[in-house]
């Protein structure tokens, strides 16, 4: 017999281990002494032990190392317990896969959102914006109802997606119940499907301005951007855009008086 500082010695678990173990009935000592408490166990128990490490690094669940410790002694025997540890194991790498994508993208667009802070003139600035493709959802309703579409385009594109979340307004004036707008979201690859629409959008000249609030206050930078376009005689080409570099977050929502959206007026050439 060994005393259980020996057997932890022998099977590398600490005593600490052995004595959870114990609790949970996969690993019993040989004998107990009931007068100091003190366990001890036979050498045949090491061969359990290995079994029962082997099974851990394989992540087993204790429930599943007791009842194949109870029922069977060959590796053959387990296969189906095997199978189904591969397809749970699988399964795990794919949610994992998927947080670390959600986490990689929650950084990325802070981060981004911290250099336009910082390098913001908060200024209506002319300049040229690239074509891209996007995936959209055409919507009439409330400007409010777009999360909906965010989230039909989000679960359906998830890792391809590779831009800020944005609207195409139709209409040029504000409208409260029957707004007719797009919303979209940039994409490297993919095909139109149900509601689902997928297109290039035409880039070219435009007129910015980064607006930071909350969007009950777009108003008065849309004033802006406005008397600058008829200052300068420009001619807007419809669809206007609102570009959301930052908003309420996949975590928490945030401050509104934080929030960024970039107002983007295509020019007519």
């Amino acid at each position: 017999m060994f005393s259980i500082g020996e057997f932890s010695k022998i099977t590398s678990l600490s005593v600490k281990t052995l004595r959870y173990y114990h609790e949970q009935g996969i690993l019993v000592p040989s004998r107990v002494d009931h007068q100091t408490g003190y366990r001890y166990y036979a050498e045949s128990r090491i061969e359990t032990a290995r079994v029962i490490i082997q099974l851990r690094k394989l992540d087993f669940t204790l429930v599943d190392i007791a009842k194949i410790l109870n029922c069977y002694n060959e590796e053959a025997d387990i296969l189906d317990y095997l199978e189904r540890q591969k397809r749970t194991i699988h399964e795990k790498l794919q949610a994992y896969r998927e947080i670390s994508r959600t986490l990689n993208q929650i950084i990325i667009e802070e981060r981004e959102a911290r250099v336009a802070m910082k390098e913001a003139t908060f200024e209506v600035q002319e300049k040229t914006v690239d074509a891209m493709v996007v995936a959209g959802v055409h919507m009439k309703g409330r400007y409010s109802d777009c999360g909906k579409g965010f989230a039909q385009i989000g679960r359906r594109f998830g890792r391809h997606i590779c831009g800020k979340p944005f609207l195409l307004h139709y209409d040029t004036e504000y409208k409260e119940e029957d707004a007719e707008f797009d919303v979209c979201m940039p994409v490297r690859k993919g095909i139109s499907s149900g509601e689902i629409f997928v297109r290039e959008l035409a880039g070219g000249p435009c007129v910015s301005l980064l607006h930071k609030g909350p969007y009950a206050e777009l108003g008065r930078s849309y004033a802006r951007i406005l008397n600058h376009v008829k200052q300068q005689g420009h001619q807007i080409e419809m669809p206007t855009r609102e570009i959301y570099v930052k908003g309420p977050g996949m975590i928490f929502r945030g401050n509104p008086v934080k929030y960024l959206t970039e107002i983007q007026m295509l020019l007519r050439e």
